[in-house]
């Protein structure tokens, strides 16, 4: 290789470059999941949804401990009058010394003396847990329950009330302990034979035969220390006042309510209205036929949101520039190919008419130059015209720059005989860049041919590869300067437009289309850098040169 190259290798590398660390299964799956995890429309949608539950959650805790307190008031309420009837039938009942017994006709005698409220029943039993009596059956109090008519089984409402009574039982259960969960499994006969076995009061929950909850507490009847028998006291009304509290608690769920359709709308104004507008500007652009249509704009907004309208709105300038550039593109190349068209046509209408054949064979000449012209015009106009779709079909990989660099500039100076010397320096450890290699290439071999054909006979064109820290992340500079007669100050930005062209003296016409630069713009600018023109100025300030650079984003900061 003629060139010269401070570029080091280790040993045993071949050139290209290392493959980076394959992250973890886990890692990868961490981010992919990160955006969704730390979305700011992810955290709305979450604490609208956590505000409903916990909404539903509280009601759900101040049903549950409503209802439990109502049942301890109410057993509370029992015991009291419960022991009220055991004192009575202890002084007045139990006979018998040592071993006491229960006359178990005073003990009825005892509690048909007694007042028991309608919705109450009290019960006592003997040692063996057998009935005694019964405060409905002496008071003479028949239960009335109006039956549906045949063949039906209770309207909408019984079902309905069926239906959230489970539902409440259910919330109950799930919030209570395991002894009372037990408790509430325990039939009457059970809770009795448990009182007298153990000496002391027993209290329960149970569904009545009717399907109504009796609130119901046991004591034993007791003589010092010996076991005679039990009074039950059960309660009938607990329904009742469950559904006087459920009344109570109707506000609170209208207000429940009320919270949850304003977290529902706001939520719906927040998300479902602005992607209302942009599907709305989505058609409009749509209906538009290419005329620019005012986009909506989210700058305020820093969620997901946001980022899609800008992104939306982003996108459809860059459909609209793209629209003009084709536009433009078309009429510059309709213009470009007209010229040398009307070239051959002038020459081919003056062919016939001519009387000498030296004539004959300059006409003859300048048609084959248009042909030529027009053959190169209209492959360049054809690479530039595939060049997006190459971009966006290729993927992106590693390029060492300074090895493409060096590939190319050998590939010069093994010409049969080189205009100019190219000299290659690198001052910089891997020149990395994530790129298209075929398209960067073409980039290069472009600023190449510029350089070669301005420069003079044994000059010299000096490429050099460095690295840049500005704006927060690496840099990689490409400069390739020549000896030649420099760039007009005024054409610096005018030797990137499409079909300018400007040759040195004893060019070939015709064997420029003037879209070189262009590419190289628009390659360089896919890749996310920026290429330029400068002049090379000597001591005296005179231009010494012209300077092409190219910056591309570094893979390795």
């Amino acid at each position: 290789m003629a060139s010269d190259t401070a570029t080091k290798r280790p040993e045993g590398e071949t050139g290209r470059p290392a493959d980076p660390p394959q992250p973890s299964a886990l890692a990868r799956l961490a981010a992919r999941a990160r955006p969704y995890i730390v979305s700011q429309l992810t955290v709305v949608i979450v604490a609208v949804n956590a505000a409903a539950l916990l909404v539903l959650v509280a009601g759900m805790f101040v049903i549950t401990e409503n209802q439990r307190g109502l049942i301890r008031a109410k057993q509370d309420s029992l015991t009291a009058q419960g022991d009220i009837i055991r004192n009575v039938i202890v002084q007045t009942a139990v006979i018998g010394a040592p071993a006491p017994r229960m006359n178990n006709d005073d003990a009825r005698q005892v509690l048909a003396a007694l007042f028991v409220p309608p919705e109450t029943r009290a019960l006592i039993h003997d040692r063996s847990g057998l009935l005694v009596a019964d405060s409905q059956l002496q008071a003479g109090r028949v239960g009335v329950e109006v039956l549906p008519p045949p063949g039906e089984n209770g309207g909408l409402a019984e079902h309905a009330g069926g239906v959230f009574d489970w539902i409440g039982d259910a919330f109950l259960t799930v919030a209570l302990p395991a002894e009372e969960r037990a408790a509430r499994e325990r039939t009457l006969r059970e809770e009795v034979l448990l009182a007298i076995d153990e000496a002391q009061p027993i209290a329960g929950v149970r569904r009545g035969p009717n399907g109504r909850r009796v609130v119901s507490v046991t004591l034993p009847i007791q003589n010092v220390q010996a076991v005679v028998g039990a009074v039950t006291y059960e309660s009938y009304d607990l329904d009742a006042l469950v559904v006087a509290e459920r009344m109570a608690i109707i506000p609170y769920v209208i207000f429940a309510l009320v919270i949850s359709i304003a977290l529902a709308t706001a939520l719906t104004v927040y998300i479902a209205a602005p992607l209302r507008r942009l599907a709305d500007a989505a058609r409009q652009v749509r209906l538009a036929g290419g005329r620019r249509v005012p986009l909506p704009r989210m700058r305020g907004r820093k969620d997901e949101i946001g980022a899609l309208g800008n992104a939306f709105s982003d996108m459809t300038e860059a459909l609209y520039d793209r629209l003009d550039a084709i536009e433009s593109f078309a009429a510059d190349v309709a213009h470009e190919i007209k010229n040398p068209l009307t070239s051959i046509r002038s020459a081919a209408e003056v062919l016939p008419r001519a009387r000498d054949d030296e004539k004959r064979a300059r006409l003859i000449e300048l048609i084959q130059l248009d042909v030529k012209r027009l053959d190169r015009l209209v492959t360049d106009i054809s690479n530039a015209s595939r060049l997006d779709a190459e971009l966006a079909r290729e993927d992106l990989t590693p390029v060492d720059l300074a090895r493409l660099l060096g590939d190319i500039s050998s590939t010069y100076e093994n010409r049969a005989e080189p205009r100019a010397h190219i000299r290659l320096a690198t001052e910089t450890r891997e020149p990395l860049a994530l790129a298209h290699e075929g398209p960067l290439s073409r980039v290069f071999m472009n600023l190449l041919d510029n350089a070669l054909t301005f420069s003079p006979e044994g000059g010299e064109v000096e490429v050099r590869v460095q690295r840049s820290a500005s704006g927060g992340r690496g840099r990689l500079i490409v400069t390739i300067e020549d000896e030649g007669p420099g760039i007009p100050p005024e054409n610096l930005e005018t030797i990137f437009e499409r079909f300018y062209t400007q040759r040195p003296v004893g060019a070939a016409f015709g064997s420029h289309s003037g879209l070189g630069l262009a590419i190289a713009r628009q390659i360089v600018r896919a890749h996310g850098g920026r290429i330029f023109a400068t002049n090379c100025t000597g001591p005296a300030g005179e231009i010494t040169g012209a300077r092409f650079t190219v910056e591309l984003p570094a893979l390795v900061s």
